[in-house]
């Protein structure tokens, strides 16, 4: 499992590896042109029930922890729809309980 801390928390929002490697590319854009956006997702079973947001600014610092060595191959239309969610008005909301599947992963 990754691990995303934002800004001054020592908690992180526990998500598997490859949903923290496809948000942290979008992450990446979006503050690199100096874009801000909300990042929301509901709380997983074993935590106190409830969801939460994030208010993504270039201003607050943020570190991505991957329990894996290896980097995580990347879909390119889960990062789409991740980065037009982000474009939108209600922000960029992820599942942490589904992982994005490579849509050509039954043809390997």
């Amino acid at each position: 499992m990754g691990h995303l801390f934002y800004g001054s928390s020592e908690r992180p929002v526990v998500m598997p590896d490859v949903v923290l490697a496809h948000i942290k590319v979008v992450i990446a854009t979006k503050l690199r042109r100096g874009e801000s956006f909300t990042l929301s997702w509901q709380h997983p079973r074993g935590e106190e029930a409830g969801r939460s947001t994030l208010w993504i600014h270039p201003s607050i610092p943020l570190r991505f922890v991957f329990s894996s060595v290896d980097p995580e191959v990347l879909d390119p239309a889960v990062l789409q729809r991740y980065a037009t969610a982000a474009n939108s008005s209600s922000g960029l909301v992820v599942d942490l309980t589904v992982t994005p599947v490579h849509e050509n992963a039954s043809a390997r």
